[in-house]
């Protein structure tokens, strides 16, 4: 299993890799720096693709809501699922990027238990 973590804060990705190493040290955890670098991955048909991503909204360049679109519109990525983990707790938001195609909205937390809960919780669902 692999997953893509998209976000610019890189205490975020090491925090993000941590709970994902101690949930399940066999999945292959790939990290952008933002949304460029990560289509700039997913495009690359020499990369195995991730089974899920985790996409930040506020990063600087091209937003995580743009990246989702991108990632929606190219047939070979549109199946993955995508979920929203930023600060951001607006329903409305919420709605409208489920409506863009994201999987799932979460707001991302701060302690390493709670990021731990996140990642059994996308990884022992079914998600189609």
């Amino acid at each position: 299993m692999t997953i893509l973590l998209i976000d610019d804060d890189e205490d975020d990705r090491k925090l993000f890799l941590e709970a994902t190493a101690e949930y399940d040290k066999t999945v292959n955890y790939v990290a952008a720096a933002d949304a460029m670098e990560a289509l700039q991955y997913l495009n690359d048909t020499g990369n195995v693709l991730p089974d899920f991503i985790f996409l930040d909204l506020k990063m600087p360049g091209l937003t995580g809501e743009q990246c989702l679109i991108e990632i929606k519109r190219n047939p070979r990525l549109a199946s993955i699922p995508v979920m929203i983990y930023t600060t951001s707790r607006d329903e409305k938001e919420s709605a409208r990027l489920k409506g863009l195609g994201a999987a799932h909205f979460m707001s991302k937390p701060v302690w390493p238990d709670d990021v731990y809960y996140m990642v059994s919780f996308v990884l022992g669902e079914k998600w189609t």
